[in-house]
């Protein structure tokens, strides 16, 4: 009897460990890759680790604990950096990433719904069309951009220009888009104020980024069935009360999550940003993970580093714990 209820243990053991035995090689890649850099930075975020330290890392004798001292200084602006603010930067990255997915969303449902209507000619083309920018770099699309607000040769100003003769206006138009300080609306956001640069940037990155959302919505509106609708019109709805009470609503499984992952996308959109604007002028675009580089490219200054980019992982995970709660993107219908 004892005999058997040992082997039954040791059947159920290896039942219940096998898939750890399973996932041991992803954990292991994922230690050397991911978990051993994360408590490294955390550990130098405590010290004054720099250049210096490089070469012999946490054995330096010239590596000093510090402390908190690093997170104070980023906290109460103390750092020696000209026109650095932490929760100036972090408006505007709250405020950008926000503006972004609540243009992007919208354009990308009813664009897919749009190029969803029965019977429109050229549909695949239109669809392969729209993709196009999600393939391409963010180096080439920030680079490209940034041509087209040059503020003397540039597509936007000629542009512009073309628009103010109907409006009696003849000469050319100047721009700085990239330069101007002054923000177009005064007051719109008190902490941080919107330069031209933002709206450069929002401009930019709606092309960039509504694709995506219309590829979502796309695949989600093809599992919509076609007798809700046909339903719908056999009780008189409108084409405006089938939208906003049958699209909608069955969207929204797709469409929340594609959101979530929209904002945290861009609240870390770090290429697109540091091409093509750098930040500027005098910080007013940039984000949490552009001055974390930038203190490491241009100051070397690790330890201070490490301790911001603790502070946007902290701040990334609140985001994305408040954000899951409100919208319960990762939950699924039997939790519902």
């Amino acid at each position: 009897m004892e005999i058997a209820k040992s082997s039954k243990r040791k059947v159920q053991w290896k039942k219940a460990s096998l898939p750890y035995f399973y996932l041991l090689p992803a954990f292991l890649i994922m230690g050397v890759i991911t978990f051993y850099p994360l408590i490294y930075q955390v550990i130098i975020s405590f010290t004054n680790f720099d250049t210096k330290h490089l070469l012999l890392g946490l054995n330096s004798p010239e590596l000093k604990f510090i402390g908190f001292k690093n997170y104070i200084d980023i906290f109460t602006a103390a750092l020696p950096v000209e026109n650095f603010n932490f929760f100036r930067v972090l408006e505007f990255n709250f405020w950008w990433a926000l503006s972004n997915v609540i243009l992007h969303v919208p354009a990308g449902v009813l664009i897919a719904t749009l190029l969803n209507t029965e019977g429109l000619w050229l549909k695949r083309i239109y669809r392969a069309a729209y993709i196009l920018p999600v393939v391409i770099p963010p180096l080439v699309v920030a680079t490209i951009w940034t041509n087209i607000f040059d503020e003397r040769y540039g597509a936007m100003n000629q542009l512009l220009a073309n628009i103010a003769t109907y409006f009696g206006h003849t000469g050319p138009i100047y721009i700085r888009w990239f330069e101007e300080i002054r923000p177009p609306i005064p007051g719109f956001l008190p902490g941080a104020p919107l330069t031209l640069a933002y709206y450069a940037m929002m401009i930019a990155n709606f092309w960039l980024g509504w694709p995506f959302m219309s590829v979502v919505a796309t695949g989600a509106l093809q599992s919509i069935p076609k007798d809700l609708y046909e339903a719908a019109s056999i009780d008189g709805a409108t084409g405006s009360q089938q939208f906003w009470n049958i699209t909608v609503p069955l969207l929204r499984p797709a469409m929340i999550p594609a959101a979530v992952y929209g904002f945290t996308i861009s609240f870390n959109l770090f290429n697109f940003v540091f091409f093509m604007t750098g930040g500027g002028p005098a910080r007013s675009t940039e984000l949490l993970v552009t001055f974390a580089y930038n203190l490491v490219r241009n100051l070397r200054w690790y330890g201070v580093a490490a301790a911001f980019a603790v502070i946007i992982f902290a701040v990334a995970m609140i985001v994305f714990l408040i954000t899951n709660r409100i919208t319960r993107a990762t939950q699924n219908y039997s939790e519902a």
